[in-house]
Formats: C-alpha cells, structure tokens, sequence
C-alpha cells in the first residue's frame, strides 16, 4: 500500500530535494507540493493526504500553527532548518522532526516511523526501496542551481576530496560539493557498488572487468583492494 504525500515548503530548492527522495521510495505516492500553508490547507480539502512533510517557518502560517488548526491532521513530519521549534513539533505527537540539510538516509529513517503507529496499512521497512526505473532521480546544486539526474543515466561518481564528479551516459558531467559516502547512502545498493575509496560505479553500465580494473563508458577505472570482496559479490564473480 502506497501512502499519499503532501510537501510544504517556501524554499524551491528544499521542494526539489524532498520530490527526488519521496520518489525514490516505493511505498510513497507524491500527491503534491505546495509553497505555503494557505495552498496546502485547499489540497486538503480535495485528496486523501496520509503523510505531510511541513516545513515550520514559512510566510502566512507557521507549519505549527497550521498543524493546530486541522481537525484530522495526516501524519505529520516536520522539515525545518531551525532547532528551536523542535519542543512545538514533538508536542504536537508529530511523527518526525527533520533538521536541514536532510540526508537521504535520515528521511529513510523518519518514513520508517510511519509503520509503528499503523501496523496494518503503513510502509514495510523491508520494502522502503528505490525505484528501479528510469523516472527515479535527484537534485543536485551547482552553479547556483538545482540540477536533475536521473539515476538510470549515471555511469559513475568519483571523489574529488570535499567534491564528487557525476559522469553520466550523455557524456556530460557535473560537479557538486558532497561527500562519495553520502552518495553511496542514497544511491541503490542493487545498482550501484563502490569499487574504489575515489569511485562509485553503476553495476549495469560495467562494459569488461578484470581483478584489478573494470570499464564503464569507456574509461577504465581501478579495484581498490578493499573493495575487491564487494564488487566480486555485486557481479556474482565466481
């Protein structure tokens, strides 16, 4: 069973990031995004909402205030960037309190809170899992910007100390400020296997491999020796 989503913020860019999380998990269904609690308050009134991310310091309302004023509130977890209104959320028996920047893996977390107040319609942990499909994808800043990748196009990632490369199958690439460990977090474990302490690799897109090295979109990229047990149990290698 799919649970209904509903995002609450005044910032785009924190939208982008909740949209490419919600949709990487497959138990959760994207309803809507709203900018404020004016709009959100009407979309409620028109779809069945089970889950609401809201953002607390937004202009017209406080997500706390707007809380307050439902009479049947969905679950609620809260998305802010300021810990002092953490004390407000818990008292509302929120379901979660998320502090920005929110991790993939701290998100994960809050939605698995979901099921321990509804055991019979909530989201299996166990199957809180990415979409493996060409429509999961996530946003990236750089140059002043959100970026989308699509997950299915990206051919590597390589650590470049506080950065990371994104090499994907158009040839193009993109460098943003974000730890390689982060990304491993978020990025499939099904899909993706980490072959080096400097590289991430999609496991599909691996063209030839030998001990030491493997080739993906045409570049050869070396084995650590650390890693040469994971990437043998990613291949299946004999």
């Amino acid at each position: 069973m799919k649970l209904n989503c509903l995002l609450v913020d005044d910032e785009p860019e924190a939208l982008a990031v909740l949209e490419s999380y919600v949709r990487l998990v497959e138990n959760l269904e994207l309803v809507g995004k709203c900018e404020n609690a004016i709009q959100a308050f009407s979309l409620l009134q028109d779809k069945q909402i089970d889950v609401l991310f809201l953002d607390i310091k937004m202009p017209q309302l406080l997500g706390t205030d707007f809380v307050r004023s439902l009479r049947h509130p969905p679950k609620i977890i809260f998305t802010t960037a300021y810990r002092e209104y953490a004390v407000d959320g818990f008292d509302l028996d929120v379901t979660d309190y998320l502090l920005k920047p929110i991790s993939f893996d701290r998100f994960l977390k809050a939605v698995a809170k979901l099921t321990k107040s509804d055991s019979n319609g909530g989201i299996d942990p166990e199957k809180m899992a990415y979409q493996p499909n060409k429509d999961a994808f996530l946003y990236f800043r750089a140059d002043r910007k959100m970026i989308k990748v699509f997950t299915n196009d990206i051919l590597y990632v390589e650590s470049l100390k506080d950065y990371v490369k994104i090499t994907t199958t158009n040839s193009n690439s993109l460098v943003v400020k974000q730890a390689i460990s982060s990304l491993e977090e978020i990025l499939p474990e099904s899909h993706f296997v980490r072959i080096h302490r400097s590289y991430l690799v999609a496991i599909d897109k691996i063209k030839t491999y030998t001990s030491s090295h493997i080739e993906i979109g045409g570049t050869e990229l070396p084995i650590g020796r650390l890693f040469q047990k994971g990437v043998e149990r990613a291949l299946k290698i004999v």
